[in-house]
């Protein structure tokens, strides 16, 4: 996430040098990402996190600082 962002809610992922934003249910909303295993990955990891993804999204909004959310384990 960044702090200059605009809606809807989303985040980015970078995997094997392709990018896309997704929204925090985990879908695609720019971007490409070809690797349906890391679509996969990514949608599973935002479903856990949604939570935190939305505090984030708040705080970014606010130009308050963002916190670290854990990778997928």
């Amino acid at each position: 996430m960044f702090y200059k962002e605009h809606n809807p809610p989303h985040f980015h992922a970078e995997y094997q040098g392709q990018e896309a934003s997704f929204d925090f249910d985990g879908n695609i909303i720019a971007g490409k990402m070809k690797s349906h295993t890391a679509c996969r990955l990514i949608r599973e990891w935002a479903n856990l996190h949604r939570d935190e993804l939305v505090r984030n999204w708040e705080r970014a909004s606010a130009k308050e600082n963002i916190e670290k959310i854990d990778p997928l384990e």
